[in-house]
């Protein structure tokens, strides 16, 4: 089975690419790994691409058309279509889809092994997923899809801000996505009426606040709270209001405002002691939640100048 560790390597060797994606990961499913991977090229190596070969599917969002994409399965060529921007295709990589690369490409792909979909089934129980509706050459205009993809590329592009529990959340939410769109799976109303009792939310909040980081990950809290991870993430926004990476997001910009409160810290400081990458990532989105930056709420809520950074 390919390892999503390697998923962007796979896929760099699997489209001739010079330098391999970076690629995010989670484990989030006991069990199972996923991945997602951007993958462009405006100059590529001209052939047949690779070999994918696996118990999973590729599924993949496009960022750019192909016009005539030609497609080739187990070994032959089956087919012509025109790829367009903003589509969702899924490859069932049992039958070793290929295609012709002969133009530019831009792509988001995701591999969910088949121990994925069996995992997640559980976790609702459901029956187990055979197979996903992967009509070969088949584009799908799925808008959550898109926003996934967009979601998931800030986090590509800006690895060194990512946290876990983000990552988490949106695999676990694509997982969802598809299995429920291409795999028939029933939402589950009952467990969705309920949230965390009350020693559950606050060890949960305990846990997080202690890693204001987020690289703590969702499987982790879950398993001490005797829960799935999709059960938990479900519970805890029930509980909350909020996703548990959204929670953390709003306790780093209170942590944030406290730290703001000593005159002498500079924001460098107050950005690393908050949990974020450094401080462009912190005045980014600081300046997002509150509506101004950070240097400048302090002088309004404070007064004088800034310290030296």
């Amino acid at each position: 089975m390919l390892q999503p560790g390697n998923f962007g390597q796979r896929v760099g060797q699997y489209l001739h690419m010079r330098d391999a994606p970076a690629s995010l990961v989670t484990r989030s499913l006991r069990g199972a790994e996923l991945a997602a991977t951007e993958a462009w090229d405006h100059n590529p190596v001209p052939g047949l691409s690779g070999s994918l070969a696996d118990d999973a599917y590729l599924v993949s969002l496009k960022l750019q058309d192909y016009p005539e994409c030609e497609l080739w399965e187990n070994g032959k060529c089956v087919t012509k279509t025109d790829v367009r921007t903003g589509t969702t295709y899924l490859y069932d990589l049992k039958r070793d889809p290929r295609y012709v690369i002969d133009k530019p490409f831009h792509s988001v792909h995701f591999y969910l092994p088949q121990s994925a979909l069996d995992g997640f089934a559980r976790q609702a129980g459901e029956r187990r997923i055979d197979k996903l509706v992967c009509q070969f050459g088949t584009g799908h205009d799925d808008a959550v899809m898109r926003h996934i993809g967009a979601a998931l590329l800030e986090g590509l592009r800006r690895p060194a801000e990512t946290n876990q529990l983000f990552i988490d959340h949106m695999m676990l939410a694509f997982t969802a996505h598809i299995t429920r769109t291409y795999g028939g799976l029933q939402r589950d109303g009952q467990l969705a009426r309920g949230g965390l009792a009350p020693w559950q939310l606050r060890r949960a909040c305990e846990r997080l606040e202690s890693d204001l980081g987020g690289s703590m990950s969702l499987q982790q809290i879950a398993a001490e709270l005797g829960l799935s991870v999709s059960h938990f993430s479900r519970a805890f926004r029930i509980s909350t209001g909020l996703p548990p990476h959204q929670w953390l997001l709003r306790q780093r910009i209170e942590a944030a405002k406290q730290l703001l409160a000593v005159r002498d810290l500079a924001l460098a400081e107050i950005a690393m002691s908050a949990g974020f990458a450094n401080q462009s990532h912190f005045t980014r989105v600081f300046s997002a939640a509150v509506g101004v930056s950070p240097g400048v709420w302090r002088r309004e809520t404070y007064g004088g100048p800034e310290p030296e950074t």
